[in-house]
């Protein structure tokens, strides 16, 4: 916990300059924009610059995001007013630089833009933008709907002044301590007289489409104290995150995915209850008897249901690596529950995921492993190698291309070379070994004993009617589970291509339980169907079936490209759909790992329970 002295703020003659009080930091992060995914340094667009500063260091997760945080050259420390950071002479001011926003950061929070909306509400966004644009129809864009003196058509609006506003409370058991609660500002927009000695009032600062050659800007601030005693220190988040738009959905969509559940599980339980329960009794009913008359349903595939399935090289890594996934995010979701991950600890939502895919290559391993040997695999050596280096590479790969292009437009977003080595460091010299050490183990151990002997000869499937043929069947596995997730997705895209802020951890966890189970009983009740038609190739079905669900969330995000987002230029679609592929081919491991343990686990127990000669 941080503390500011503030004493002298609270008591200070008039006329005290800055320089001979103790200053709170004020940074400035990337610079992003709703009609590109390519984020900018602050320093790329030439604004006033902290010389001499030192740079606070990002953890691997800001890094991953494209965070770069540096120091700014603006001095809050107590009451001022029309204060010059910088005047610089600019070069025509493109129409791209208009749309991108700037964050600033004082005490590890963002110094928000509180502004109305409809219905009274009141919306605080943690960013404000360079300036906006009067199009030549005179029709205003993004922020020039704030200001009506923004009329001149085809121009530019430049907000180079900004009221900062800090907000704090005093300390009762410290001598002489305060608490920064809450950090605001409203951008304006001046057209300096005098640059040297500005006054911070008059026109707006605007600049024609038409212009061209330099431009001289004064960029000013004022500052604000004010003491707010209602406001905590544990809860000095809540004014931002309050305002988020949209949270009644968030119950309405768990309502939405309980109905769903509940309708899954009375569908399930009819199942094991009353159809399985009958078929059994039936079945070891006429086992004991004499005349035992010919088999039929789901016991007639009894020698070949634990039959190898095809490509089970394949499927064992796919498990594998899907086990690594589903561990991960349920570790990383509970710990985000608690608190840990909150958006106050920048980056640590993606440094936790990180490392832990990096720490857990031996449950990957020994996975893969022992499905692989009870499949009848030999080949341990390619198994494992498959299982460190497939999703991984085919992951990495993806996330290589779309570095070199944030490198060849000089984006903040792309990766440094160090900690592009430190992560293959990662991936090389933790993840890979661990990766063989599971995989030792689960060579080592026996094969998977099955309830159930292998006929030596497969039977011949029958002609599938057109709803347990294996398409539609994977089809249709995978609307439910969609359903249940496709409110909360909408919300994370929002985080992570419209620069909202997530937080919702709590909702995520119980959604992410519910898509656990969604996919388990819906997989589950194809698998029940498929074995009544004496289709015994569970083993891909199943894991494809739920694994579907990542085709109908690809879909999703084609759609919310279209619609939602204002996006425009050929790297930015690119990458936008470059970074969905990588998404889209986690999460299609992550629901067919679900999707294929649950009906494992089903056949099992159903074939254990049955008397078989």
């Amino acid at each position: 916990v941080k503390f500011f002295f503030i004493s002298l703020l609270l008591f200070k003659p008039v006329g005290l300059v800055c320089e001979h009080l103790k200053f709170i930091g004020l940074f400035v992060n990337r610079l992003d924009s709703v009609e590109s995914v390519l984020p900018y340094e602050y320093t790329a667009f030439d604004f006033c610059q902290a010389e001499g500063k030192k740079r606070p260091s990002e953890n691997l997760g800001q890094v991953l995001f494209g965070e770069r945080i540096e120091p700014s050259p603006y001095r809050v420390c107590s009451d001022r007013g029309c204060l010059v950071v910088c005047t610089f002479k600019w070069l025509y001011l493109r129409k791209l630089q208009c749309h991108y926003v700037i964050y600033r950061i004082v005490d590890n929070m963002p110094v928000t833009w509180c502004y109305d909306v409809e219905d009274g509400q009141r919306f605080c966004n943690p960013g404000f933008p360079i300036g906006c644009y009067i199009t030549e129809d005179g029709r205003p864009k993004d922020a020039c709907v704030i200001n009506s003196e923004f009329h001149e058509k085809d121009t530019f609006y430049i907000f180079n002044h900004v009221d900062i506003k800090i907000y704090y409370h005093v300390v009762e058991n410290e001598a002489l301590g305060a608490r920064l609660v809450a950090a605001k500002l409203e951008p304006k927009s001046y057209k300096h007289t005098h640059a040297d000695n500005p006054d911070c009032s008059g026109v707006p600062m605007d600049i024609s489409n038409k212009a061209s050659g330099e431009v001289k800007i004064a960029y000013t601030y004022s500052v604000t104290f004010q003491e707010e005693k209602s406001i905590r220190w544990a809860s000095r988040w809540d004014y931002i995150l309050e305002s988020m738009p949209h949270t009644h959905i968030q119950w309405f969509s768990i309502m939405n995915s309980l109905v769903i559940v509940l309708f899954l599980s009375g569908m399930v339980a009819m199942i094991m209850l009353r159809t399985l329960h009958k078929d059994i009794a039936r079945y070891n009913q006429m086992d004991s008897t004499e005349d035992a008359q010919e088999e039929f349903g789901w016991k007639l595939v009894h020698g070949d249901i634990f039959r190898p399935p095809r490509k089970g090289m394949l499927l064992s890594v796919f498990l594998g690596s899907g086990t690594q996934i589903l561990i991960m995010t349920f570790v990383t979701l509970f710990f985000a529950c608690l608190g840990f991950l909150s958006p106050a600890n920048r980056g640590a939502l993606m440094t936790c995921a990180v490392v832990l895919w990096v720490l857990l290559g031996t449950p990957a391993g020994y996975v893969a492993a022992r499905f692989y040997k009870s499949f009848g695999g030999e080949k341990w050596k390619t198994n494992v190698l498959l299982t460190s280096f497939l999703c991984p590479g085919i992951v990495f790969a993806d996330f290589f291309i779309m570095n070199l292009i944030l490198w060849g437009e000089g984006s903040s977003a792309a990766i440094p070379f160090g900690t592009l080595v430190a992560i293959l460091a990662l991936w090389f010299c933790i993840s890979v070994p661990l990766t063989f050490i599971g995989a030792y183990f689960g060579f080592k151990k026996n094969a998977i004993e099955h309830p159930v002997r292998t006929n030596q000869i497969p039977r011949q499937i029958p002609e599938q009617s057109f709803y347990t043929k294996p398409l539609p069947g994977i089809i249709m596995g995978g609307i439910l589970p969609f359903g249940c997730i496709f409110i909360q997705l909408f919300f994370i895209l929002n985080s992570i291509w419209s620069h909202q802020m997530y937080y919702m951890f709590g909702f995520l966890f119980l959604v992410f339980i519910i898509l656990v189970i969604t996919c388990s009983e819906a997989t589950i009740l194809l698998c029940y169907f498929h074995l009544c038609a004496e289709d015994y190739h569970w083993q891909w079905r199943s894991f494809l079936t739920s694994g579907f669900t990542a085709v109908y969330f690809l879909i999703y995000a084609i759609h919310y490209f279209f619609s939602k987002l204002q996006i425009t230029g050929t790297a930015s679609t690119i990458l936008y759909f470059g970074y969905t592929m990588i998404m889209v081919l986690i999460f299609f491991l992550f629901t067919g790992t679900i999707g294929f343990f649950a009906c494992f686990w089903f056949v099992t127990k159903i074939y254990s329970v049955v008397k078989v000669d």
